[in-house]
């Protein structure tokens, strides 16, 4: 990876986490910075990243860059309830992802997803690019709906909550990277754990949509400890299997990020249905959700992906992984709330990042040497 797209991926990340705690300088009521948030990061800088990944080149594509340029776009239109070019834009950025997906995957049909001998890991991967392009495609009338036809009124479907879905693919990334750093299953059992983790995080997580979108409290209770067993079952097979190397310690880290986002999450159902609930009593709680799952289970993905080529690595994981923790756990829940509190994250923030994308040469010496490490996860 290039020096100016680390330092392009920082300023624009550091800015999505800014964009965050706008509401203390502009009123929401006069601009609101929410959606920037969610963009800058999601799919601005994450699906730029899942493209520089797919395509595993020492710069960034021609794709990459049309991507990227058409994201910033598509983000700045929607902040800006620009919606004429907001339905055309994420149209022509799903065709990048498919052209990308078929280039890579060799087939327009994904019918390997659904093959017994196609490794976990590229099942996860394929199916996060098939989710980003499905996501851009199903904006496009979910916008027409929302903004100028309004055939359907749902309530909980709203334009912010569905650009938060611009989340979902990369988890599914992440994943991708964490079953490719494990070991290859010897047993049945194994192979049939992997694919139930599989096929309960990504169906799992469309139907809990679905369920939100219907209100319903018992499915979505019941749904989401399905999810988190299965984030949990993802934890034991990744600890008992995965390889030895600095990545597993970023990796570890970010599903525990996201263990406690499945806690916080099902938490505020629990309080969302209960009598009497008012939505500024669970405020800080939804803040920390948000965040933990945004800039903690999110990041360590992306932190992975972007320096693939480059682990082992020069930076004290341990020390890294504290400052995430704080920044995420502590520091931007109280900015949220506390003006002083924001400064101080996204400082942490920002040098987490460097740290992060700028850290280089031969790793400390609590990490395994560069023969035992996968250059790239899917080769």
């Amino acid at each position: 990876m290039s020096r100016q797209f680390k330092t392009t991926l920082l300023i624009l990340m550091t800015t999505a986490l800014a964009c965050g705690f706008m509401h203390h300088l502009i009123a929401p009521e006069t601009i609101n910075f929410e959606r920037l948030h969610v963009f800058l990061f999601n799919l601005c800088g994450g699906g730029t990243l899942l493209v520089y990944f797919t395509e595993d080149q020492q710069k960034l594509s021609i794709h990459g860059r049309l991507f990227f340029v058409g994201s910033l776009c598509f983000a700045f239109c929607a902040f800006m309830q620009w919606y004429i070019p907001s339905l055309i834009l994420p149209l022509l950025l799903a065709a990048i992802i498919e052209r990308v997906r078929v280039l890579h995957f060799g087939r327009c049909i994904p019918t390997e997803m659904f093959s017994a001998a196609e490794p976990v890991s590229k099942k996860f991967h394929q199916a996060s690019l098939l989710c980003l392009s499905l996501g851009l495609i199903i904006s496009s009338p979910v916008i027409l709906n929302a903004v100028y036809l309004h055939w359907f009124d749902i309530k909980k479907l709203t334009l912010d909550t569905f650009f938060l879905g611009f989340s979902f693919p990369l988890s599914l990334i992440s994943m991708s990277v964490i079953f490719s750093l494990m070991k290859k299953a010897t047993t049945q059992k194994g192979k049939i754990l992997k694919e139930i983790s599989f096929w309960v995080i990504n169906l799992g997580v469309i139907i809990f949509f679905l369920f939100i979108l219907a209100d319903l409290f018992i499915p979505q209770v019941i749904i989401a400890s399905t999810l988190f067993c299965a984030v949990t079952l993802v934890l034991y097979l990744y600890s008992s299997q995965g390889i030895h190397s600095q990545q597993k310690a970023f990796l570890t880290s970010g599903l525990l990020f996201l263990l406690s986002t499945s806690v916080t999450g099902i938490i505020y159902i629990l309080l969302e249905f209960a009598p009497g609930y008012d939505p500024q009593h669970t405020m800080p709680l939804l803040r920390l959700h948000a965040f933990t799952a945004l800039y903690g289970w999110n990041l360590s993905g992306l932190a992975v992906i972007a320096r693939h080529d480059d682990f082992p690595i020069k930076l004290h994981s341990q020390k890294t992984i504290f400052l995430h923790w704080l920044t995420v756990l502590i520091l931007c829940p109280l900015g949220f709330f506390y003006p002083l509190a924001a400064v101080a994250a996204i400082i942490c923030y920002a040098l987490l990042l460097r740290t992060l994308f700028f850290s280089n040469g031969s790793t400390d010496g609590g990490v395994v040497s560069a023969e035992e490490n996968l250059l790239h996860p899917l080769a």
